[in-house]
Formats: structure tokens, sequence, C-alpha cells
């Protein structure tokens, strides 16, 4: 751990550098705006990736993905990491979260189904079950003095109302809550009662920050295993999101059968360079992923501080796990979408809370993953705007 005024290596981050970058996070807007918006880090890259990127160009190997040994890769991940027991033929390829999302719900339900989301909530969910003709069951996080929970009546009340899958983030993405195994058992055996399949994206799990622990679902009890199905992929915690890789992790029974439905061919959809990337992050990306979660774990609360003396007025409650804080601007008077304000008047890109759902109203999401510097002129630029 580092205090919040210590300097960390990544914070030699450039930003003229940054913005030859071509992504996303660097295109969308100008170059008089800060962009802090969609869920890309500044770091550099893990030097094991970029070895495993370069060898593969080098060698022209830039063909098809080829699962290969990848289920035995993350199985290996999995158990060093949460001790979950992961048999490799329950691990299916796919581009990303969000296409596995899509899949898992062409398989196991039909138009008219009511899928469960837990909004404030990462705001493809609600897209693909309205895209896909299913039916959005909302069950809203639950605000607590200490932030946000799961509210497992509601939740209940959406299961026994006849929802046949609930989308579960977890780690929580915007609120960056963790959630504790008693609530993930409690989760499953109201699944069981119902007779409803748990779909949890885990993609943030490997960036859970010191004083929280992930559990993953299939660990918590023998129910939850066989009432769920776990997405994730290593583009979060290594950013890499752009090469396209992810994994949907079945288990024996009901999650097994749902996957033997998804086409076959999906896996070929996923980027092959993200296959390699992956496997570099598992097999050689340790020490890289630990230095990021000091520098994210200095940056929570470093903004704390920095809120503190310049913007006191927005609640903010540190994030347990990734590098995205949700930012409660209720009591500037900016209306529904701060984030608006903030880019128009400070020139500064944070993600729109109502993208989250209506419970996001007067929230916005601020991407905390740069260096010292560019978070200090974000929260100063956003102060300077009030």
């Amino acid at each position: 751990m580092i205090h919040p005024g210590e300097e960390h290596p990544f914070d030699s981050i450039d930003e003229h550098l940054l913005r030859r970058r071509k992504s996303a996070k660097w295109a969308l807007y100008g170059d008089d705006v800060l962009p802090a918006w969609v869920a890309e880090m500044d770091f550099p890259l893990a030097e094991p990736i970029g070895r495993a990127l370069r060898e593969a160009i080098d060698a022209g190997d830039t063909g098809y993905a080829s699962p290969g040994a990848f289920g035995d890769d993350f199985a290996a991940w999995a158990r060093a990491t949460w001790s979950w027991e992961v048999d490799p033929i329950d691990v299916r390829l796919v581009p990303d979260v969000v296409t596995g999302i899509a899949e898992v719900l062409r398989a196991a339900t039909l138009p008219g189904d009511g899928v469960v989301i837990e909004p404030p909530v990462y705001p493809p969910f609600a897209g693909t079950v309205r895209a896909l003709e299913r039916r959005v069951v909302e069950a809203p996080l639950a605000r607590t003095e200490a932030g946000w929970e799961p509210d497992l009546a509601a939740i209940e009340r959406a299961y026994a109302g006849g929802a046949r899958v609930h989308l579960l983030c977890s780690p929580q993405n915007p609120t960056g809550i963790v959630l504790p195994q008693a609530t993930l058992a409690r989760l499953a055996e109201l699944a069981d009662a119902h007779g409803v399949l748990v779909v949890s994206d885990e993609i943030h799990a490997p960036l859970v920050l010191p004083g929280a622990s992930h559990v993953p679902l299939h660990t918590v009890s023998e129910v939850a295993r066989r009432r769920s199905i776990v997405l994730t992929s290593a583009s979060k915690a290594w950013n890499i999101a752009g090469l396209k890789a992810a994994f949907i992790v079945g288990a024996p029974g009901e999650p097994r059968r749902v996957l033997a439905r998804i086409p076959p061919e999906t896996a070929f959809h996923a980027g092959h360079l993200g296959v390699i990337a992956t496997r570099a992050a598992f097999l050689h990306g340790g020490p890289w992923l630990s230095q990021a979660i000091v520098a994210i774990d200095r940056n929570r609360r470093l903004l704390a501080d920095l809120l503190a003396a310049e913007l006191p007025r927005i609640g903010y409650v540190a994030p347990m796990a990734s590098y995205l804080a949700w930012l409660d601007c209720r009591a500037l008077g900016l209306g529904d979408d701060p984030a608006c304000h903030f880019l128009e008047r400070g020139r500064v890109a944070l993600s729109s809370g109502p993208t989250f759902g209506s419970q996001g109203a007067g929230f916005a999401r601020l991407n905390i993953a740069t260096s010292r510097t560019l978070l200090e002129e974000a929260v100063r630029r956003m102060a300077r705007s009030i």
C-alpha cells in the first residue's frame, strides 16, 4: 500500500502519449477534453502481454481464434486465485462478456421471459435484454449508510413473479461493491426455490482491492453451482478489451445443458490475439496486476481527499473493486445528468449516471485508472465548472 500523496511507477504516464491512442476513450472527444469515462485504463500494457502479441505478429499469427488450452489456463488461474475448481470442459470462449450474456439468454429463455437486473447497473444489461425481446425486471440495489447492497426482498419478489434469469454484476459496476458470501448463498437459495438461472458477470473480479475478497458464485455452495453460469474475462484487469476474448463458465447440470445450446462457432468470433493476450495474462501477468491494484487503491483514497478539498458536496463511497468511482452529485443541483455539465463546462468526460438506470439520476461515474496528475486534473476541472 502507498499513501495518497506517494508516487507510483504508473504516474509517469504522459498525456501526450496517451492522446496517440486511437481507442474509444481517447478518440471520442477533442483534445481539449480529458476523458475519464469508459472502462479503459491509462496504465501501460503488461510487458508479458506485449511480448506475446509482438511474437504473434512477427510470426504472422493473426488468423482465427482457437480455444486450445484456454480452459486449462483459466482453470489454473481460478484455482490459484480463488480456490475455484473449474472443469476446463465447462469453459466456453466468446468475444466478450456482453456477447456471452446474449448467447446465454438465447439458450436459456424465450422472447417475453423476465430477466432480473439490479440498477444502477452496467447499461448493456438492460439493452441486451430488450434487444433480444426479453422483459427487463428491475430489483434496484438498496441504499444504505455505507453505500449500496442487493435488495434480497425485491429479488425474491422478482423471482416469484416468474423471472427466468437473473443478470448479476459481481463485483458491481458502477458502485464497486463486492458481494459477501452470505448474500450470494441466500441469492442461490432463492434462485433454486424459484427455478431461476443466475448469470453472474464477474469481469471485475481480478481487480478486488485491499480490504475486500471476491467470492466466485460457483464456490458458494452446491446449490449456487447448479443454478448459475459465470461470465468473465481478462479484459478489465489487464486492459485488453479491444482484443476480444472472454469466456462463459458452466457446471454440471442445467448450466452445462445451457452451454451446450450455444452455437459452437461462437468461439471462432473471438479474437485470436485476445486469446494470446489472455493466456499471457493468466500465466505471466500477476506481477503487473499487483502493481495496477496498488495504483488503483492509492487513487481511490486520493480521490476521497481531492473531493473533500474541492467538491465536498459530492457523495463518494470508495469502490471495493475495480477503478470506477460512482459519484453522487445530487447536492450540486446539476440535474439528472451531471456528466453533461462537467463535459460542457469543465471539459472532462465522465459516464452518464442515468444510462445505468433511473436510479443513476444525479450521479456520474469517474474512471480513476490513470496517473495521479491526470486524476488531480480531472477533479480540478470538475470543481472549476461549478
